[in-house]
């Protein structure tokens, strides 16, 4: 194990296996970081600012760099790019949860740690003479969707422990370079945009310094680096699949057929079937009639409502993990065996496959870290069950399977898409809302934008930064397709509708508190 100790940018002392090394004092870090992951291939690479040196978890090491491909670091306060890096950024990645281990591509020099292996794949290809800070920034950005795990982890310092650091942040054209170089070129224009708009002034300089730097087209080819997770996360190799259902029997069956033919058979499939109809009963009677090589729980009820029929089937698993499904889904006979497999090997809890319809062709084609979670397509640890569970304000509606995806991070556990696992997703052409559900805003005049519910996860898991972003980029799709082309009275229009979407937003909050 190496061990960089800094301050100012400067070295002020390497540690290999707690022995000190002579000749670093006082070189610049980034490039000093670079040459010791060369000299020492075969080493986890930790840095630290010298504030931080007592208080480095050396025990929870292992924990957090469980496999080689892992760059984790840790800081309490504001990062280093600005908070305006929120304008841009799309994903669930910046508003972190500093009590648990978060997945995220913003990075701090105050402690953190990657293997040699990583930094020495990148040597050639990533700019060393920037700041350390924007170094692993930029390696983490431009990684985290090639297969790099990116984390916030507090586990890198010991519990209860008090550091006198202040992060250094990056100016206005700092950020700007970083996303000029890290974004499509459009956004240093959105960002300038959305500063004019929001903060009332207007970074002419900082956006012309920009236009002299290049998107950056990286590609890190991690794959060469393999990875077999120190984590014991798989014991009994049970897995329970939970199917909602509602009005396609035919399609259900042919699920069933399907999870009968595998190779690693699950040990109980949990249906939970909905008719909205008073007078109905079930119509799958070849639940009964035939005889299948898994035990089947069968609820049926009349009320429909994909959150609470995903609820009601979680509450019944009783396996090791839970395989989360879709009674409209396709997949080969050793789907479940090679989810476990893959959660087994990279060490994690939850896992979720590439999930398209049958004309659709993928384009994603790393296994990664991802920021979206499917409901019909995942693989969970069902201790998590216990803690989680669909939140009934999305109700049908939109974002209930990001939503549930998001509490699993805020428990400190990741989603990892497997770009090697797929699920056949037919999106069966009746069934799912065959009943039309009136919305609690449906008879109000002024129709809200967006649509309450994405207002309502945007709002809990973006930055204020991010939600001012999305408002902008929506106003300006929303000019441009519409009928209003008076850019006054869209404006007002469009500020009531957003208005109306936070006020339905908290309506929905109240009444399933009610």
């Amino acid at each position: 194990m190496i061990v960089i100790v800094h301050h100012d940018n400067k070295i002020v002392k390497v540690l290999h296996n707690a022995q000190v090394i002579d000749g670093y004092l006082n070189q610049p870090l980034t490039e000093t970081f670079i040459v010791l992951a060369s000299a020492y291939p075969d080493s986890l690479i930790l840095w630290c600012h010298q504030s931080c040196e007592a208080h480095i978890n050396y025990e929870g090491l292992t924990e957090v760099f469980h496999h080689q491909r892992i760059l984790a670091s840790f800081y309490i306060g504001s990062h280093y790019l600005p908070e305006q890096i929120g304008y841009v950024e799309r994903s669930y990645y910046l508003k972190i949860n500093k009590q648990v281990t978060y997945p995220t591509w913003l990075m701090s020099s105050m402690v953190g740690g990657v293997h040699a292996s990583v930094v020495n794949t990148v040597t050639s290809i990533l700019p060393k003479s920037n700041p350390f800070d924007y170094y692993l920034n930029s390696l983490a950005k431009h990684g985290m969707t090639q297969g790099l795990f990116c984390y916030s982890s507090p586990d890198l310092l010991k519990e209860n422990v008090s550091i006198s650091y202040q992060q250094e942040t990056a100016s206005i054209s700092i950020l700007y370079q970083f996303v000029k170089q890290h974004y499509k070129w459009v956004w240093v224009y959105f960002l300038t945009l959305a500063i004019c708009v929001y903060e009332k002034r207007l970074p002419i300089v900082a956006l012309l310094k920009s236009l002299f730097f290049k998107q950056q087209h990286l590609e890190f080819n991690l794959g060469k680096l393999k990875i077999h997770s120190l984590k014991q996360v798989n014991t009994t190799s049970t897995v329970d699949v939970i199917i909602p259902t509602i009005g396609r029997k035919q399609y259900l069956y042919d699920v069933l057929m399907d999870l009968s033919k595998q190779t690693l058979l699950p040990k109980t499939v949990v249906i939970v079937e909905q008719n909205p109809e008073p007078n109905s009963t079930s119509e799958l009677d070849y639940l009964a009639t035939q005889d299948w090589p898994f035990n089947i729980k069968h609820t049926f009820t009349h009320q429909t409502g994909v959150c609470n029929a995903r609820n009601i089937a979680l509450s019944q698993v009783e396996s090791e993990w839970a395989l989360l499904g879709d009674d409209d889904n396709r997949f080969e006979a050793d789907l479940i065996a090679s989810l476990l497999e893959a959660v087994t090997k990279y060490g994690v809890t939850v896992g979720t496959t590439v999930y398209l319809q049958p004309h659709e062709t993928q384009t994603y084609l790393n296994t990664a870290q991802t920021s979206i979670f499917g409901a019909g397509n995942s693989l969970i640890k069902s201790e998590l069950i216990k803690q989680v569970q669909f939140d009934k304000r999305y109700e049908f509606n939109y974002g209930e399977d990001n939503d549930f995806g998001m509490q699993l991070r805020h428990l400190g556990e990741d989603v990892i898409y497997f770009a090697n696992i797929k699920i056949t997703h037919l999106k069966a052409p009746f069934g799912g809302y065959r009943t039309k559900v009136k919305q609690l805003w449906e008879d109000d005049l002024t129709q809200p934008k967006p649509s309450p519910t994405i207002y309502l996860l945007h709002s809990t898991y973006f930055t204020s930064n991010q939600l001012q972003g999305y408002q902008l980029l929506l106003g300006l799709k929303s000019y441009k397709r519409g009928h209003e082309k008076n850019p006054f009275k869209f404006v007002k229009q469009f500020k009531v509708k957003w208005q109306k979407s936070a006020e339905w937003s908290q309506k929905l909050t109240q009444s399933i508190n009610a």
